[in-house]
């Protein structure tokens, strides 16, 4: 059964984790001192899903996902947050995501820069 967490997991952390409302308004975050502005010293939620993770400004990834630890590395490149995950000994592959914060409540990242699927995460 470990095996099959790691799947559902790893589609959670890829795909949408549920609809935005139309009055929730998110910015793009255009550049790397912008975002870690957002994320230092924070941590990313999504509370249903188990998964919590700190992004490090040392380009670490750090956290866990439905009780398994979570461990990467990232890099801001052309405007994107780029990164790897191997989570429990599942690598995540990896990929480039277009970013967007409401204020500083909440986080939103879309796979494939902006064309695949998005995940909303709560900053702590």
């Amino acid at each position: 059964m470990h095996r099959f967490l790691p799947l559902l997991t790893l589609a959670a952390l890829s795909l949408a984790a549920g609809p935005v409302k139309a009055t929730d308004e998110f910015v793009a975050v255009s550049d790397e001192a912008a975002f870690l502005a957002l994320v230092d010293g924070r941590e990313l939620r999504l509370g249903m899903l188990g998964i919590s993770v700190e992004v490090l400004a040392d380009g670490t990834i750090r956290g866990s996902a439905s009780g398994w630890d979570l461990t990467g590395n990232w890099t801001w490149q052309d405007g994107f947050f780029c990164r790897d995950i191997d989570w429990s000994g599942t690598k995540i592959e990896y990929n480039c995501q277009l970013v967007e914060a409401r204020g500083t409540e909440a986080m939103r990242f879309t796979v494939d820069q902006g064309a695949g699927q998005a995940a909303e995460f709560n900053l702590r």
